[in-house]
């Protein structure tokens, strides 16, 4: 925070306090940093009229939030758990719509996959929405091959059952007959060499092999979380209903999962608008 001052108290350039609330960059700085830069000083604040009550906290207290975190909710004392206020001096955060693949980006990142592990896990995000950290907590127990089932654990501890693309199920198979490492793991994916050979695979070697075929395949875009939203933008664009998309994708609040329909052809939106409502006007 006091490099962020001191470089934004230069002659001739406007200090910290100078931020467009329209979510354009301030002073350089995009608006998620100068929330969060934000955020680590009134925590400070914060922190500090804790140890001595009689200090000031000169940090602006606004409204209070809308909800509390399931953190927040866990713990003996959760039933406690209240809104904490959110501080107003926040720059406004534009809203970006999940960006997706196009098919030609598709086929070259796919293309650049070698391994199995790499593929199976790479069409567990395509072809069945998983989230990364989802794919890695993957046990071998939770895919069932034959009955084309996985068992996900997603954000919360939360489990459901999504189907698995028949393709997918059938490299997931090569892959724990020809390539997996022996281990006594339960994970699925792990490790194929080095000095970790047989261990799980983190999120940071998930992402390292991301970078690298996307380097090679020439698809800048083709992070693992690209490869959801391709999913989820497949599923809007063929009229899936929003509740079954809501599962598929395991979202707890269905204006997650409506962010997609933005994404497909008009049609598709007037439907979903034309429900929206008839639900409102049976309320």
């Amino acid at each position: 925070y006091l490099k962020f001052c001191k470089e934004s108290s230069v002659p001739g350039r406007p200090g910290p306090n100078v931020m467009t609330l329209d979510g354009q960059r301030a002073d350089g700085y995009a608006p998620a940093t100068v929330n969060r830069r934000m955020a680590a000083v009134s925590g400070l604040f914060t922190f500090l009229a804790m140890r001595d009550p009689c200090l000031p906290n000169p940090m602006p207290k606004g409204q209070e939030s809308r909800w509390v975190s399931s953190a927040q909710r866990s713990g003996l004392l959760g039933h406690l758990a209240t809104p904490a206020a959110r501080s107003p001096l926040r720059v406004r955060e534009p809203r970006r719509l999940p960006r997706s693949l196009e098919s030609d980006e598709v086929i070259a990142l796919f293309q650049g996959l070698r391994t199995y592990r790499d593929r199976a896990m790479a069409g567990l995000m395509l072809y069945c929405g998983l989230r990364a950290g989802e794919v890695l907590a993957l046990r071998i127990r939770d895919v069932d091959i034959g009955g084309r089932w996985l068992l996900v654990l997603g954000k919360g501890s939360k489990e459901r059952r999504v189907p698995l693309d028949v393709d997918v199920a059938g490299v997931i198979q090569t892959y724990l007959l020809a390539e997996r490492p022996e281990s006594d793991e339960q994970r699925l994916f792990l490790v194929a060499k080095g000095a970790n050979r047989g261990l799980p695979l983190t999120a940071a070697g998930l992402r390292t092999i991301f970078r690298y075929h996307r380097e090679i395949s020439g698809v800048p875009d083709g992070h693992p979380h690209a490869l959801r939203h391709t999913f989820g933008s497949a599923l809007a664009a063929s009229g899936v209903d929003l509740s079954i998309m809501r599962e598929l994708l395991g979202h707890a609040h269905v204006n997650t999962t409506a962010r997609y329909i933005h994404l497909v052809p008009a049609h598709v939106k007037s439907e979903y608008d034309a429900a929206i409502n008839r639900q409102k006007q049976s309320h």
